[in-house]
């Protein structure tokens, strides 16, 4: 059973290799939990899974992008929200991240902002109130993490038209967005 959100200093929920929109009962028996969470002002921050998790709890849909995967070291760019936003707001407009993705959130629920957005997805990182945050980009990964989920994505990011030597070659370093996960820790003591 899960433990009563108010009872929590914080919530990280985590990237997977599950799918939103398979519905599975463990992920489907979060979503209240997440509503609760958000009613008590407990902190949050989605990953990825956790980001599409979050959205749809939340009123928004989440499912299998219509362009296909975004894999490896990206830019993303945020939003004039973004900037004034207490999380996001020490960060340059543009930074890079690292992404691996089937799935995103291809609407944003009611009264959520949109903090962050690149050329694949409309939704990188969203809030849904003064300490609740998720972001489709993994703050988490370092480039050997994001170097091995390209090796194990070869045939299918080639098969969606990719080029993954070029992918490889840009894996970097992201500092900014690794910063969050940092940052988000300020705000459970808050």
């Amino acid at each position: 059973s899960l433990p009563a959100p108010a009872t929590l200093a914080g919530i990280v929920i985590t990237g997977s290799h599950s799918m939103v929109s398979d519905a599975e009962p463990w992920s489907e028996r979060l979503k209240p939990w997440l509503q609760q969470a958000l009613s008590a002002n407990v902190p949050i921050l989605g990953v990825c899974y956790g980001h599409q998790l979050m959205a749809s709890a939340l009123g928004g849909l989440s499912d299998y992008h219509p362009d296909g995967r975004e894999s490896g070291t990206h830019a993303v760019q945020l939003t004039p929200e973004g900037q004034a936003d207490a999380l996001f707001g020490q960060l340059p407009m543009r930074f890079l991240a690292h992404l691996t993705h089937a799935q995103s959130v291809l609407e944003k629920p009611e009264g959520a902002t949109v903090l962050a957005a690149n050329a694949h997805d409309a939704h990188q990182a969203l809030r849904y109130g003064p300490r609740q945050w998720s972001v489709q980009f993994h703050p988490e990964f370092t480039p050997a993490v994001m170097r091995t989920y390209l090796e194990h994505q070869t045939e299918a990011l080639q098969q969606q038209g990719m080029d993954t030597e070029a992918l490889h070659r840009s894996v970097q370093e992201t500092p900014e967005a690794t910063g969050l996960l940092t940052r988000f820790l300020a705000f459970i003591d808050a």
